[in-house]
């Protein structure tokens, strides 16, 4: 195997203006992002610390076919490069991408969504745009912590039907003090990178929706501090005070949240292609496969086999990335 010096390498892509670059019998060319593929199979490889450049730099060797590199830039602190061969890699090449600590490996399809064009991007909340199951926090605050996250869990692997679970675990939190609820919403954990992935699609236009199993006021606090374009949950019945163990209205559930993609889509003429869906559990399955282009993010096994790519090891700072800067 040919050695490749990854310091140059990665000096000449990021920082030099020359087509080729040269290591002894290797030759890699570059081009930019802009420019459409003709025919070619494209790949991007996401990561977050430059310690991984010298093992990519070892498999870009490696490989049998020529290949252009682009260096992606986006606005926050992540690196990607994208792949531009001849032929499609096998299994076992992108499995030697993908396994390495820290690093995303996606293929990009010739009709991937547009990051500078307007798009939609429907989020399920808990455990995708926050890092807690409200539901099972809720349950924790009211001291029904154990009975309530059984069942969440088994909702999430798809084995419980949701509106099921949902009131289940909601019959639980009766006569709970309404005030745990503000005491969550005050110090709701974000996803890491959800942020920066937000600012940099609205930026360019996009429309940013959260459809979740989860409850009102959560969804709300979100939406205002986030300026989200919509935001739907499921209310909770509060009366002197306290929990109910109740819900009332309509159940956010797995086929609301697809249905909120294509009435989103639908009110802001969002164009075919350009229509996103992100979550993590089974109940967000109709969801991603109604979207375009469906996203699962740390997810469970049945939404990671639906969807269109996993986003497995870094955060929602990848998402950007996914998509097409013409």
């Amino acid at each position: 195997m040919e050695s490749l010096n990854h310091v140059s390498l990665f000096s000449w892509l990021k920082e030099e203006q020359t087509l080729t670059f040269n290591a002894q019998t290797l030759s890699i060319s570059r081009h930019l992002e802009s420019e459409l593929p003709n025919g070619a199979a494209r790949y991007r490889c996401v990561y977050a610390e430059q310690s991984v450049e010298s093992e990519l730099a070892r498999l870009l060797a490696a490989l049998s076919q020529p290949v252009s590199l682009a260096y992606i830039v986006r606005k926050n602190a992540l690196h990607c490069i994208e792949l531009r061969l001849d032929k499609p890699l096998n299994e076992t090449e992108i499995k030697q991408y993908a396994l390495i600590d820290g690093v995303e490996f996606f293929s990009i399809s010739p009709n991937q969504a547009v990051l500078n064009r307007c798009g939609l991007l429907v989020m399920d909340m808990d455990s995708t745009a926050i890092e807690i199951e409200c539901i099972d926090e809720l349950a924790v605050m009211a001291g029904v912590g154990e009975a309530v996250a059984e069942v969440t869990e088994r909702a999430m692997q798809g084995e419980l039907d949701f509106e099921e679970s949902l009131r289940a675990r909601v019959a639980q939190l009766k006569d709970a003090d309404e005030a745990i609820i503000k005491t969550l919403c005050d110090k709701l954990p974000l996803m890491p990178g959800l942020t920066d992935m937000v600012t940099e699609l609205q930026s360019y236009g996009w429309r940013l929706v959260v459809a979740s199993g989860g409850f009102t006021p959560f969804v709300g606090h979100l939406k205002q501090l986030l300026d989200l374009d919509a935001a739907y949950a499921n209310e909770l019945v509060i009366e002197g005070g306290k929990l109910t163990g109740q819900v009332t209205g309509q159940v956010v559930d797995a086929q609301f949240k697809a249905d909120t993609v294509e009435r989103c889509a639908q009110a802001w003429e969002i164009p075919k292609g350009q229509r996103l869906a992100i979550g993590d559990g089974a109940n967000d399955i109709p969801m991603i496969e109604i979207a375009d282009f469906g996203i699962a993010y740390h997810a469970k096994p049945k939404l990671e086999a639906a969807a269109d790519v996993a986003i497995k090891q870094l955060d929602l700072k990848v998402l950007p990335y996914l998509l097409q800067l013409l």
